[in-house]
This record gives C-alpha cells, structure tokens and sequence, in this order.
C-alpha cells in the first residue's frame, strides 16, 4: 500500500486532528512531491498503492513525503523504520493521532487508538479473554462452527464451486457471535452482524458527515445500535456474572487495583475488537486459501500434518477437531499461514503522529507530522526476502527467522501495540484448515484473481475456488 492509511480531507476532517500539523516550509527540506492542487497524489495512490510506494522510493528513498487524502505524510520505508516507530522507545509517536481521523467517528476508544499509560493499563485489564481457559472455549466454538459451514461448502463433493472471500466474511461474522458474544446464530446475530458491517464499511466511505443516505450515515446508526446493545448486556452480565465468551471477559475485566472497567470503555473495546478481528481475519485467510490454491504442493503437506496431529478422521469419516492443546504441533501450518501474512498483510501500512520532532534517515521529522510505516512493502523488500514474490513458507523455519531482522515481518504490529487477538488469530485460521483440507482439494475456479489493495486487502472477484471431495 502507499505510505499511510489515508486521512480525511482538510474540509471534513475533525479540526482536533488539523492542530499543529507542520507548515510546508517545515516540511520542505524532506524530499517527495504534492502532486496535483487540491487532490495531491490520492489518484494515484488508489489506482495503484503499491507502485507507487515503489517509485516514490526509487525517486526519492526511504524518507519521503506524500501529499495525498487532504493532507501532508512522511513515509518511513524499512525494518528499521519498523523498529524505531512500532517500538516506540521514546513515546515520540502518537497512534490515536495516526488513527483518529480515519477511526474515531466509529470506533473511539479502542485499544489501537489509546496511548500510553491509558493503553497499557486496559491493555492489561482485556488481556484476560486471552487466557488459556476463554481460548479452550473459543477453540471448540469454532471447531463446531467451522465444521458445519465447512461441510455445507462442498455440497454433494463432486467439485462445487464458492466464492470464497464472502462465504468466510459471513462465516466469520457468525463465528464472532458465538465465540466473541456468546450469542446463538440467529435474528439477533443478524441484527448485530449488519450494525457491524455498516460501520466498518462508513469508516472508508469517502463522504465523512452522517448525511442523510450516505454510508457514514448507515455507520453511525449501527455504532448507536451496538453502543445500545453491549451497554445493556455489559450491566446484565456483570450482574449475574460473565461467561467464557470474549464479551464476557471483556465485560468483566479488572485493572490492576481490582477497580470495573467503566462501561462506556468495555462497550468501546468490544466495537474495536470486532472490526479489528473480523475483516483481518478475513483478509488473511483468503490469502492463504488463494496461495494454497495456487500451490497444492503445499495443501498435500499441511494435509498430512494436520492428519498425524488429529489422527484423520473419525467413525462417520469426518475430521476430528483441532484441539487447543494441538494448535502448537501445526508447525508447517503456522509457516505457510505466515508467509501469507508476508505476502498480503491485511494491514498494509501503519500511521502515527509525530508528538515531537525527531531524526531519521538524515531528516528532521517536525513534530505534529503524520508519519506512517508501509509493512506490504517491507514485506517485499529484497534486502530481507530472496526472491519476495514467490510463495515459500520455509522462510520461516526458526533458523531463517532468527537470521532476519526481527521487523521485517510485522503483520500484527509489534511493541506495546503488538495486536492482543494475533493468538487467537492463529487458532481461527488452524482450525479452518484442519476442517477443509482432510475435506477437499482446492482449486482457483476462475484464474489468478486481481487483489483490491486498499484498505484490506481482498480478491476482487471474491476467490472463486473449487472444492472437490477427498
């Protein structure tokens, strides 16, 4: 993708976000370009993110600023460009400024948009969904959710065909409501599944006021209706006591002084955690799935492996679940899910805001600059991957990872702000596969598909892939 996730424009942007930005005779001695008047280099950007990542720095190098999205960025090109922002080490940056105006009309609050103090301490209180006893109940609602949805894809096994982005966006959808809000499939799921839909789509939408019948509209009417609804069922399971799904836990986290997190905060973190988790989650397993299709070499190997870890299938001839105590034996699956995060990062860049200026690369970065990281094109930087678009998870066997820069791979962040569900992640996608590939083999149904680059990535014609019975 191009240097950062867009912002607002100037006119529309929420005027806390404008304050203090950087002159252009501050930002002058940086090398880039602005583009065309008003609209800057956003064109070019859509049409093409990841080329033109790519001349900007073959033209000007890896520090070089982008006048695109209302506004002036700094891109930070490389591992450790990586390094020196997500770490942080100094507080210089700032990611509830970087996210804010892209974020904060629909989801305020969540953890990717605290800083500081404020995020380490609810990053601590909401780290107790992620413990082992809340993952074992995660674990067998996704084996059970999974598995039906699995078998029904395949229909009578003789080679159906599934478009295969939008069959796991729904499937993910109602994972979350069994698993995340410990909610039956059903009116009330499809309810919030289409509240949460409108508000992640409003957060692209280029029109950015809720005006009648536009998407920011729709967005703001489903943030109402969840901030409703996870405000009365916070209240109601605190009082009759939480259970082990993720709401749950959420609804009941502690700080570190045994005080309730505030209700208002508990029902922001739950709306983040679902955008957050959903449409990655998505991304990410529609790579896989595209790159497994397109080399079944590897499906046959992570076939085998997932068949010694559960022992194949059972009686009736169906996988046996994927355990939570066996998730880590999937070594070659961890690989190849890896390197398909290399390859399509769902999250393709990363903004922040300059709190203070700062030195890199021979520049002086002004404080208050938007300044951002691009991870697709790290991910692609031959300085730290041979031959960077070919598919190979033996890239990530321990010895090559230990011999790469630790940041090089930065598909879920790193530092304080590394993302809390990347676990929980790994469990979806493990499973997911030890329910498909005992089951079918997978094919590309319609050719190589193009790749929408931005915001998240995802298959244009929505992977259409053929599975045929085993």
């Amino acid at each position: 993708m191009a240097t950062l996730a867009p912002h607002q424009p100037a006119e529309t942007a929420p005027s806390h976000w404008q304050e203090g930005n950087p002159s252009e005779d501050a930002l002058a001695h940086i090398p880039g370009e602005g583009g065309w008047p008003i609209v800057g280099n956003t064109f070019k950007m859509l049409a093409d993110p990841h080329g033109q990542t790519r001349r900007m720095v073959e033209k000007y190098g890896r520090v070089y600023k982008n006048r695109a999205f209302g506004g002036w960025n700094v891109a930070l090109i490389g591992a450790e460009a990586n390094e020196m922002l997500l770490m942080n080490r100094d507080k210089i940056f700032s990611s509830e400024q970087g996210w804010g105006p892209i974020l904060d009309k629909l989801f305020p609050r969540g953890l990717m948009l605290l800083d500081f103090d404020h995020h380490r301490a609810d990053r601590r209180a909401l780290s107790i969904a992620f413990k082992p006893g809340p993952m074992r109940h995660y674990a067998d609602a996704l084996n059970r959710g999974i598995a039906k949805r699995v078998e029904e894809w395949g229909g009578d096994g003789s080679g159906a065909q599934l478009l295969f982005y939008p069959s796991i966006k729904e499937l993910t959808l109602d994972l979350a409501a069994d698993s995340f809000i410990g909610i039956p499939w059903g009116p009330e799921a499809d309810r919030i599944n289409t509240a949460f839909v409108d508000m992640v789509q409003a957060s692209v939408a280029p029109v950015r006021k809720p005006l009648p019948f536009t998407q920011m509209k729709r967005g703001v009417d489903g943030r109402a209706y969840l901030v409703d609804y996870f405000t009365r069922e916070t209240h109601r399971r605190r009082a009759e006591g939480g259970g082990q799904d993720m709401f749950s836990q959420f609804a009941t986290a502690e700080y570190d002084d045994g005080s309730l997190m505030p209700v208002d905060e508990v029902v922001d973190h739950m709306n983040f955690l679902m955008m957050a988790a959903h449409d990655t989650i998505t991304s990410s397993a529609t790579s896989l799935l595209w790159l497994l299709a397109k080399h079944p070499e590897w499906q046959d190997r992570l076939r085998d492996e997932i068949a010694a870890v559960t022992g194949g299938s059972d009686a009736s001839g169906r996988p046996r679940d994927l355990e939570y105590d066996d998730l880590g034996k999937l070594d070659l699956t961890e690989m190849a899910f890896k390197e398909a995060l290399r390859f399509v990062p769902p999250v393709p860049s990363m903004p922040r805001r300059a709190l203070k200026s700062f030195e890199y690369g021979g520049y002086r970065i002004p404080a208050g600059a938007h300044v951002g990281i691009n991870i697709h094109y790290t991910h692609h930087d031959e300085e730290h991957w041979e031959d960077p678009y070919t598919f190979d998870p033996m890239r990530f066997t321990p010895e090559q990872v230990k011999a790469r820069h630790k940041y090089a791979w930065v598909p879920f962040g790193g530092g304080a702000h590394m993302c809390l569900g990347l676990h929980f992640a790994y469990m979806q996608v493990k499973i997911l596969l030890a329910q498909m590939l005992p089951r079918y083999r997978i094919e590309l149904a319609a050719g190589d598909p193009e790749w929408q680059a931005w915001p998240i990535p995802k298959p244009k014609d929505g992977l259409k892939l053929k599975l045929t019975a085993i």
